[in-house]
């Protein structure tokens, strides 16, 4: 099994968003299915959309030099 993008995440739980919130349930043969958590997904989106924020920006981290002439941080 190939390891999705983040991109591709984000995707995919877009998709499933979308068809919870079309029915949660539904039934198939007398058989009734329900569709996944739209909080659970919603939660798992704003994740995703964090995460491939912060690949997509090119941001990097701070770094903090440190002086040890025993004057603190630059």
């Amino acid at each position: 099994m190939a390891v999705l993008t983040v991109a591709a995440q984000l995707e995919e739980v877009q998709t499933a968003i979308t068809a919870v919130m079309g029915g949660q349930s539904f039934t198939v043969d007398g058989v009734t299915y329900t569709r996944a958590s739209l909080s659970s997904l919603q939660a798992r989106e704003e994740y995703l959309q964090r995460l491939y924020a912060k690949t997509t920006t090119g941001a990097r981290k701070q770094i903090k030099t440190v002086r040890f002439d025993g004057m603190g941080y630059d």
